[in-house]
């Protein structure tokens, strides 16, 4: 072993090489010099925002840099439409997920999902109510009452319309014995502008992403009074349930990608392998577990196959409420 090491050594190193270069051939031939760019169809500091950006910063050392953009408006079918104008161009990315699905049922929009080519669900992240460190409301029993009481006089901030946080404030009023259709929802293209609307007074309580509002928590600017998962976060362990407090409501939200119309079979299957190196790199895991996200991966026909059987819980959800 002594006198063949060195020469075995060598051949590994010969081996590694090659394959390196093996790869990076094919990346320069998938991308062909052109960067990603990562469409965020909302405003930025939203969860669809900081889901790119980490991404951008994941796929670094695997495609090299990155762009990431933000198209505000309508609960992402704003950006829909034009994203689906990238017609066959494998260079384009567009972070989606429940949020959108609703979006597109309560706006009634001429262009949907099955307009994209679908390739990972990335993570799921569940939602968190909260209210201004300054509110008279310090539980979830309190606001609760005040919904039973008079439910148009509870103001609810949160995301687009038909999104996953109006669809959670909808199935606690009926959890609650309240009209779905009466809730008072204030809706907003993004995180950011939710949470500005609720510090400065003229929303009773948000709804958003944990993910979006921890930092919020940690400074102590609002206070979270429940969290729609089955069972206490570790990101929040302090937090009870809505069903712990009597609310027998759960919901989880997720994240996922999809490429434009018409990009061919090969540059789907090289994009779906480009996304699931990046969910088993260490940076991404370091991402889950700093955002508190949980992993979701999923790709191929069982995405597709998921998101349509998600487009049809989400539709008969907003029903109920009015709202498709």
């Amino acid at each position: 072993m002594r006198r063949w090491g060195p020469w075995i050594a060598a051949a590994l190193a010969t081996v590694l090489l090659v394959v390196s270069a093996a790869w990076a051939e094919d990346d320069e031939g998938f991308l062909d010099g052109r960067q990603l760019r990562l469409m965020a169809p909302a405003a930025p500091g939203g969860g669809w925002d900081q889901t790119a950006r980490e991404m951008q910063a994941a796929l670094r050392d695997l495609a090299g840099r990155s762009e990431v953009y933000n198209v505000t408006g309508a609960g992402g079918t704003i950006g829909l439409s034009q994203f689906v104008r990238n017609d066959g161009d494998p260079t384009q990315l567009m972070v989606m997920g429940l949020i959108m699905l609703g979006a597109i049922e309560s706006n009634d929009a001429p262009i949907g999902l099955d307009r994209t080519r679908p390739l990972v669900r990335l993570t799921t992240d569940y939602e968190v109510i909260v209210v201004p460190a300054s509110s008279p409301v310090r539980t979830m029993p309190e606001l609760v009452a005040r919904m039973r009481q008079d439910l148009g006089a509870v103001s609810f901030a949160g995301g687009s319309a038909g999104g996953v946080e109006q669809i959670l404030a909808g199935l606690v009023a009926d959890a609650v014995g309240a009209d779905p259709g009466q809730v008072n929802y204030v809706a907003h293209s993004g995180g950011g502008e939710a949470l500005a609307t609720l510090l400065s007074g003229r929303a009773t309580a948000g709804v958003s992403g944990v993910s979006e509002l921890a930092a919020q928590i940690e400074a102590g600017t609002v206070r979270p009074l429940a969290v729609s998962s089955a069972t206490r976060l570790p990101a929040l362990p302090d937090v009870p349930t809505l069903k712990e407090q009597g609310v027998d409501v759960e919901l989880a939200n997720w994240r996922g990608v999809v490429a434009p119309p018409g990009i061919g079979a090969d540059d789907e299957r090289a994009l779906e392998e480009l996304l699931l190196e990046m969910t088993r790199g260490a940076q991404w895991r370091e991402t889950l577990q700093r955002r508190g996200w949980g992993d979701a991966t999923l790709a191929g026909p069982e995405f597709e196959q998921f998101i349509d059987q998600e487009r049809r819980t989400v539709t008969d959800v907003l029903k109920k409420m009015g709202l498709a």
